[in-house]
Parts: C-alpha cells; sequence; structure tokens
C-alpha cells in the first residue's frame, strides 16, 4: 500500500506553520510564513501561496494529498469548516470559511480544527499522551488553550466551541482586565502573560517569561516567590478540571512547558495537594512532547478521524 501524505496547517497570531505529514505522524517537510498583520492580504490568500510553495519544494501535486488539516486559533464551527466571532488574535479572522476554500483551490478534502483542540490530539496521536483515552492539555502562553479527550474522543460540544478552558472564570467578582483588574477568568491569572504582568511590577525588566524563570533559574527570592503565586493560579484551576474530567493525563503545552524543575515538578506537587485522593491514582502531569508540530499533527489526527467517520457511514473500510 502507498502511503498516504497529509498536509497539515497551524494558523495562529504571528505565523502560519505548514507540513507534509505521513501516516506515522511524521513530517517529512515543513514550512512557516508570517501572518501579515499590517498589509492587506489576508491570512488565507497567504495560506493559499504558502501551501503552493511547500507543494512545490516536495515536488508534491495536491491532487496526491489524502486531505488537508487545518488548526487554527479562534471558536470553530466544526459543521461549516469556518471561524466563528471569535477569531483569537488572528487579524480579520473572525467569520472566514477555511475548510470549504481550501477544498475547492486543491481539489481535496479539508477540515478545520480549534489550536488548543488539535495539540490534544497530536498529543494523543503521536505525543506526550499517545495510546491514552482521557487527556486534558492546557497550551500555557499569551492566554491559555487546550483541548480535553475522554473516552477516545475529542470533545467538541454542540458547535464545535468546547475545550475553551482558558475562558473558563475562576475569580468571580474580580474586576476584568479592560477595568484596571487582575481578570476573571483562568488565562487572566494563569497565563505567561499573566505571570509577566505580575513580573513587571516586582521587576520593570521582567517583562517575559523568560526573564523571569531566568531569575527564578538564579534563586532570586523575589522571582521564585513570584512563580510560586502564578503557580498556585494554575493549580487551582487545574485541580477543578481534574475534579470535573477525571484524566489520566495532564498535559501542559507551550514554551514555559520545558521548565522541568520551576513548572512542571512543582505544579505537579500543588495539583496533588488540592485534588481529592481518589483522583491522584494514576494521574499524570506531565509536559506535552510535539512542540510546534503539535498543532500540524493534531490537525492530520482530527482530518484522519472525519475520513474514516464518513466511510464508515458509508460502508466502506479503509485503514487510516
Amino acid at each position: 500500500m502507498n502511503e498516504k501524505k497529509y498536509l497539515g496547517i497551524d494558523i495562529g497570531g504571528t505565523a502560519i506553520k505548514l507540513g507534509i505529514i505521513n501516516d506515522a505522524f511524521e513530517v517529512l517537510y515543513r514550512s512557516e510564513t508570517p501572518v501579515d498583520r499590517d498589509g492587506e492580504e489576508h491570512v488565507m490568500e497567504t495560506v493559499f501561496r504558502a501551501v503552493e510553495e511547500l507543494l512545490d519544494e516536495a515536488s508534491l501535486e495536491a491532487h496526491a494529498l489524502a486531505g488537508i488539516g487545518v488548526s487554527a486559533a479562534g471558536c470553530v464551527e466544526k459543521d461549516r469548516g469556518a471561524i466563528a466571532k471569535n477569531g483569537g488574535n488572528v487579524p480579520n479572522w473572525s467569520h472566514t470559511e477555511v475548510a470549504g476554500p481550501l477544498s475547492e483551490r486543491f481539489g481535496v478534502t479539508a477540515t478545520l480544527v480549534n489550536d488548543g483542540n488539535a495539540v490534544a490530539l497530536g498529543e494523543q496521536c503521536a505525543g506526550a499522551a499517545s495510546g491514552s483515552d482521557d487527556v486534558l492539555c492546557i497550551v500555557i502562553g499569551t492566554g491559555i488553550g487546550g483541548g480535553i479527550i475522554t473516552g477516545g474522543k475529542l470533545i467538541e460540544g454542540s458547535l464545535g466551541f468546547a475545550g475553551e478552558i482558558g475562558h473558563f472564570p475562576t475569580h468571580i467578582g474580580g474586576k476584568a482586565l479592560a477595568e484596571g483588574g487582575d481578570g476573571i477568568y483562568f488565562e487572566n491569572r494563569a497565563s505567561t502573560a499573566a505571570l509577566v504582568r505580575m513580573a513587571v511590577k516586582e521587576n520593570s525588566e521582567w517583562n517575559n517569561g523568560r526573564k523571569v524563570f531566568e531569575a527564578a533559574s538564579a534563586s532570586d527570592e523575589r522571582a521564585l516567590a513570584l512563580l510560586d503565586r502564578w503557580l498556585d493560579e494554575l493549580a487551582w484551576g487545574i485541580a477543578g478540571f481534574v475534579h470535573v474530567l477525571n484524566p489520566e493525563i495532564v498535559l501542559i503545552g507551550g514554551g514555559v512547558s520545558a521548565q522541568d524543575d520551576l513548572l512542571i515538578k512543582p505544579l505537579r506537587k500543588k495539583v496533588f495537594n488540592i485534588i481529592k485522593p481518589d483522583f491522584t491514582d494514576g494521574l499524570e502531569i506531565k509536559a506535552a512532547s510535539l512542540g510546534n508540530d503539535a498543532g500540524m499533527i493534531g490537525a492530520v489526527c482530527y482530518l484522519r478521524e472525519r475520513l474514516e467517520e464518513r466511510l464508515n457511514k458509508a460502508g466502506v473500510r479503509e485503514d487510516f
């Protein structure tokens, strides 16, 4: 049997990542192009151009692809393959049709999934959660994204908006960020951006997460105390989700997840100190493993699942 090749696309607020991915979820060719945040080129025009350039580099005709899987920021309308009103941090992204135009342009099936959901799927298919059926994935960055897999299936909700972990209210009665407060949502208090907002009050030079962790690594007491307060916010939020979902694995993604001693280990300890004892049995809390490839790989996982569903409905059997 000839090896199938899929195109994975991960659309974020600043860059679009693309990869030709095989049946084993290996990225054979990859490219990255910036989102035109200041010019007039719409994101989909950038995507079309980047796809054509990557196919040319790989000497691959579009019709030879088994399909195109797209991961994107924002709320995704799963049945339409389109971005809803909330387009996240991508410019001019709200109400954009994605799957349909890609399918028409390149003549193959295309699907669209939210980026946090894609990371969860990618890690389940080929990463740190491989073989696990109940996974909570939390991606920490400017905000907090994530995905929930239970019983081996991604939770999408009625419209496709499920998994917006960062928008879970954790501080009812607090002031919104726009009102000069610390915010009421999980991501307002536990994202990397939240850490930096706290940090610059202590030291104006701590204006990004890397500098905070560097100071903590150098045993700066203020930085260590700051991280401890921030980890409390993260741990209490995760503990709530653990009690609701009872996952096997909690995966932490995003650039900060590489900080094992300063983030993963103390976070694990804090969460286990909060949750009820029964929920600790077999629970793992660890870093995601696929890095920048997670969204592309997860988008292809989602595509393959949709293709398999269509074939099963049609009574056709085929291995994916």
